[in-house]
C-alpha cells in the first residue's frame, strides 16, 4: 500500500486520459468503434497476507490497452499510517482512503514476492461499457472525488471496484445465489425458507484464525450488529467472495440478452507454499499464547483469590483495584465506540463487563474493600455481568471474555455472601 501511495503522488490524471484517448474513436452515429476492443478491463483479486491490514486480501482493477501497450492498475485502497491521529480516526470510522493509479508492472512487482496469489478475471464487456467504466474512473480521479470515507464492511477497496463496474453496465449483474460456500453451514437450510448467510463476524473469522489477538481486538470492538446475518451481496466486502461471485455471474442486458460477466480467468501468481508455511508457524505460536489461554490463567487466578478471601475472611483489595482499573479503561474505549461512524460497533454488550463506570467507582470500591466491606457497586456490576452472560444469545463475544465474566461473577458472589455481615455501613460513593 505504501508503494502505491508514493507512486500516486507522481502519477496524475493525465496518465489515465492519455491511456483512454488514443483508444476511443467515434463513428458517425457517435457509437464507439472497434478500436475499443483493444481495451481489456479485468478484476484483480489479491489473496490474504500476514500483515494485519492485509489479512482479508485486496481488490484492484486492471486497464490494459493491447494496441498501445499502456497497462495500469486502479486501486481504491491507498492509505497512510502517517496521517495525523490515524489509529484514532480509524477507531472512530473517520479513516479516509484514496483512489490511486500505478503502472501494472509495479503492481506485479509488489505482489510477486508476497506469495499471496493474484487472480485476474477478464470482464466480458461491450465497447460502450468499457468507455463508461473508463469515464467513471476518470471522474473518480478528480481531486474532489478521489478521497472517500472508508468502511470495512460496507465501503472498501473491494466494494468500490465492484460498484464502478456494476454501475456502468448496459444491464445488471445477476449472481448465482445457490453457491454452497456462501451459506451459513451452522444452520440447516430448508427449501421453503430463504437462504441464511453467515454473519459479518463469521466471515472475517475465516481470515484471522492465525492472528488470534487481531481477532480478539476485532471481536472486542464489534457489537451486536456484526452478528446480523449478511445478504448475498454484503459478503462481497471480502475480495475472494467478490472474485467467486463474478466467476459465476451473468450480465442481463436491457433487451433481455444474457452473457457471462467474466470471459476468462487465470492466476497471475499462484499462492505459494511459503505463504502457507508462515500461516502454520503463526498458528503453532498462537496456540500457546492465545487470548483463551491468557484469560483462562487470569480466571484461575481470580478463583484462587476468591478461595483465599473466603478462608481468610479478608478482601484482597489490590486485586479489586487492578480489575476495576483494567476493565474501566477498556470500557472507556467501548463507550467511545458509541460515537463511531462504524455501524457495527455502536451497540456492544461487552460494555456490561468492561464497564467505564468502574473508573469512576474505583476509589470508593477500593476504600470499601480495604475496610473489608462490599460496596454497592460490586453488587450492581455483578447484576450487569449476569446480563452480559444472558446477552451471549444475541452477540458473540471476544475470545475469553465469557470465561473472565464467569470467574469475576463467582468471586463477587462469594465475597458478597462471605462479607454480608460486615456490610452494615455503606461507604460513601
Amino acid at each position: 500500500m505504501k508503494l502505491f501511495e508514493r507512486l500516486f503522488k507522481h502519477i496524475t490524471l493525465a496518465l489515465l486520459l492519455c491511456f483512454l484517448t488514443p483508444t476511443t474513436a467515434s463513428s458517425p452515429n457517435n457509437e464507439p468503434t472497434l478500436q475499443a476492443d483493444s481495451i481489456e478491463i479485468s478484476l484483480l483479486t489479491c489473496g490474504p497476507r500476514q500483515q494485519v491490514y492485509s489479512l482479508y486480501g485486496h481488490t484492484a482493477i486492471r486497464f490494459q490497452d493491447k494496441q498501445t501497450g499502456r497497462d495500469i492498475a486502479i486501486n481504491y485502497g491507498v492509505f497512510s499510517f502517517d496521517q495525523p491521529f490515524f489509529v484514532l480516526r480509524f477507531v472512530f470510522g473517520l479513516t479516509d482512503y484514496e483512489m490511486g493509479i500505478a503502472p501494472f508492472d509495479l503492481f506485479q512487482w509488489e505482489y510477486a514476492s508476497t506469495g499471496c496469489g493474484v487472480r485476474q478475471q477478464v470482464l466480458n464487456l461491450t465497447a460502450q461499457e468499457k468507455m463508461a467504466i473508463a469515464q467513471a474512473v476518470d471522474r473518480n480521479m478528480e481531486p474532489q472525488n478521489r478521497v472517500y470515507r472508508y468502511n470495512f464492511f460496507y465501503d472498501n477497496c473491494t466494494t468500490r471496484a465492484r460498484d464502478i463496474i456494476a454501475n456502468n453496465l448496459n444491464g445488471r449483474i445477476v449472481y448465482d445465489t445457490s453457491t454452497p460456500q456462501h451459506l451459513n453451514t451452522s444452520t440447516p437450510q430448508h427449501h421453503n425458507t430463504p437462504a441464511q448467510y453467515p454473519t459479518f463476524r463469521n466471515l472475517i473469522h475465516n481470515y484471522n484464525e492465525t492472528h488470534r489477538w487481531a481477532r480478539f481486538g476485532n471481536d472486542l470492538l464489534l457489537g451486536v450488529k456484526a452478528d446480523y446475518y449478511t445478504t448475498f451481496e454484503q459478503q462481497q466486502f471480502l475480495p475472494e467472495r467478490l472474485c467467486a461471485d463474478f466467476e459465476r455471474a451473468h450480465i442481463v442486458s436491457a433487451d433481455g440478452t444474457k452473457r457471462n460477466l467474466v470471459s476468462s480467468s487465470f492466476w497471475l501468481f499462484e499462492p505459494t507454499t511459503k505463504q502457507q508455511s508462515i500461516q502454520q508457524t503463526n498458528m503453532s505460536i498462537l496456540d500457546v499464547f492465545s487470548p483463551l489461554v491468557t484469560f483462562s490463567i487470569l480466571s484461575i487466578l481470580t478463583l484462587i483469590i476468591a478461595i483465599v478471601e473466603y478462608r481468610r475472611k479478608r478482601i484482597i483489595w489490590v486485586f479489586d483495584t487492578s480489575i476495576m482499573l483494567t476493565t474501566g479503561a477498556c470500557g472507556l474505549l467501548l463507550f467511545a465506540m458509541i460515537f463511531s461512524q462504524h455501524p457495527t460497533v455502536s451497540l456492544n454488550l461487552q460494555i456490561l463487563l468492561l464497564n467505564p463506570i468502574n473508573i469512576f467507582m474505583l476509589y470508593s470500591v477500593t476504600k470499601a474493600a480495604r475496610q473489608n466491606r462490599i460496596h454497592w457497586w460490586t453488587k450492581a456490576w455483578s447484576a450487569l455481568i449476569l446480563l452480559l452472560l444472558a446477552g451471549s444469545f444475541l452477540q458473540s463475544y471476544a475470545e475469553g471474555i465469557t470465561i473472565v465474566a464467569l470467574s469475576l461473577l463467582l468471586r463477587n458472589i462469594s465475597n458478597i455472601y462471605t462479607f454480608k455481615n460486615t456490610d452494615s455501613k455503606q461507604p460513601e460513593a
